[in-house]
């Protein structure tokens, strides 16, 4: 079989980037001790920005065009953020006019909660509905993300063991297409398992993490966007991708979500394998990151590390490795997400425009269709504010999205 020039020159960008990487440094500590009002001021502006932009915002923050918002009417696969973020808001702030503007906006996913046609039902409910229920205790949260949850595990392919990531029940297009970013919606099913103790829910999200892990991750630690089955017999086709440069390149906010959803895993079931895939994950990514913290939109494209960012990737990252530091005991992955949020504040806010209505700037959708390149995303506002609350306000942010651990 021929090996392709992208494939060629993916290879040879990865062994550069295993070349050149920097391995982390230990935080000074002057600048562990000016972290709090790094973080503080960028949560202040967060806030500011969000009291100023929300009340007009009338349905989903999808991605700006010249900086300002453009809207998805049902929430598409980002409809979760939106009211997650209002929540976050409203958990910094006290104000509780942000708690009124979020439960408004989570509201209007409620026709979502039975959709059988996509795996984004933990995008959609876990930071809005579930967040909703752990904030206020009203039952409509908790029964909606339970629905969302019955309604996500039938995608479940039983032969392969994964969950379908695109595409409609009973249709034959991307009917065995996997995707890293499902890693992101197991939690969804880990919380219907807690709540209902009915074990299927679990054991799907365990199944689906032992697939990834088996045919995602590579032996440097990297993973490609896409992998494929025979959705009929359940066997292995091989890796692809949509986002990411290539099948053999690693899209970094994909690798972000898979270092986070593993470690997730690894919180809800205590199983090794997850924690040591999670740290195999972060430290590829650590590796490949380039000496301003910001991740390049694909760690293994040709241009890497010399590429355009992707701040998304970075806030998402950050979270992960936070929580990874504290799953596994490893400092350094703590002192690794607190450059990376220290990166955002200092070079990815959108604090120099007077048009701009997002948070963070420097984001990007999708590079290969030329979809939104470096500008705002309703995710990138959404992972920076948690990531920074995770740092400013622990038990708080644990009592809106659950941080604890099985004993």
């Amino acid at each position: 079989m021929s090996v392709s020039r992208r494939t060629l020159l993916t290879t040879a960008a990865g062994a550069a980037v295993a070349a050149t990487a920097i391995p982390p440094v230990a935080l000074a500590a002057d600048s562990e001790a000016a972290v709090p009002r790094t973080f503080s001021r960028a949560a202040d502006y967060a806030v500011a920005k969000l009291r100023a932009v929300a009340p007009g915002v009338t349905a989903f923050p999808e991605i700006t065009r010249f900086e300002k918002w453009t809207y998805s009417a049902n929430g598409g696969w980002i409809g979760g953020f939106w009211p997650g973020t209002l929540w976050l808001a409203s958990l910094y702030s006290g104000d509780r006019r942000f708690r009124e503007l979020a439960m408004a906006s989570a509201e209007k996913l409620a026709p979502r909660q039975y959709e059988t046609t996509h795996h984004d039902l933990g995008f959609l409910f876990y930071p809005s509905w579930v967040t909703g229920w752990r904030l206020t205790g009203d039952e409509k949260w908790r029964t909606g993300a339970l629905n969302a949850a019955a309604s996500l595990i039938q995608r479940y392919n039983e032969k392969g063991r994964f969950i379908r990531a695109w595409g409609a029940l009973g249709t034959p297009g991307n009917a065995g297409r996997v995707i890293v970013d499902t890693m992101m919606n197991l939690d969804l099913l880990t919380f219907a398992s807690e709540q209902t103790g009915d074990r299927k829910y679990l054991d799907i999200a365990v199944a689906h993490a032992k697939t990834t892990e088996r045919v995602f991750l590579r032996p440097d630690g990297s993973t490609p966007h896409v992998f494929d089955f025979d959705p009929g017999t359940g066997a292995e086709i091989g890796p692809n991708s949509v986002q990411g440069y290539g099948p053999s390149s690693c899209w970094s906010r994909g690798q972000a979500w898979a270092i986070y959803g593993f470690t997730t895993m690894y919180r809800r079931t205590g199983d090794p394998l997850f924690l040591r895939t999670a740290q195999r994950l972060a430290d590829f990514a650590l590796r490949a990151l380039t000496p301003d913290n910001v991740p390049v939109w694909d760690y293994l494209a040709p241009q890497a590390p010399h590429d355009i960012k992707d701040s998304s990737a970075g806030a998402v990252m950050a979270c992960g490795l936070l929580d990874l530091a504290k799953a596994a005991n490893r400092p350094h992955y703590r002192e690794a997400a607190i450059r990376i949020l220290t990166a955002l504040c200092d070079t990815c806010l959108t604090t120099r425009s007077t048009r701009a209505e997002a948070i963070v700037a420097r984001a990007t959708r999708h590079r290969p269709a030329e979809d939104g390149v470096e500008v705002s995303l309703p995710y990138a506002d959404y992972y920076l504010l948690e990531g920074l609350l995770r740092v400013l306000m622990p038990k708080e942010i644990d009592q809106a999205i659950d941080l604890s651990s099985v004993s």
